[in-house]
């Protein structure tokens, strides 16, 4: 009897895969957040930060690669 024994497929967090991206090397890169409105009271060196990406590390980088099927 075929396909009885086998574990169903993991499937892909769909609201995750569209805030999250898998670098080449395999890490976790996000945008940061308070990025969209009212800019003009955060200071310069807040804004750029605000403007780059982020690396997500650890634990919660593991779990995310796992919700993305991709560990």
């Amino acid at each position: 009897m075929k396909g009885l024994s086998e574990v169903p497929k993991q499937k892909t967090h769909k609201g995750l895969s569209k805030r999250v991206k898998i670098t080449a090397s395999g890490k976790v890169k996000r945008k940061r957040s308070f990025g969209s409105h009212l800019m003009s009271t955060k200071n310069a060196k807040r804004r750029r930060r605000i403007g780059s990406s982020a690396i997500v590390e650890g634990k919660v980088g593991r779990t995310i690669k796992a919700e993305l099927c991709k560990s």
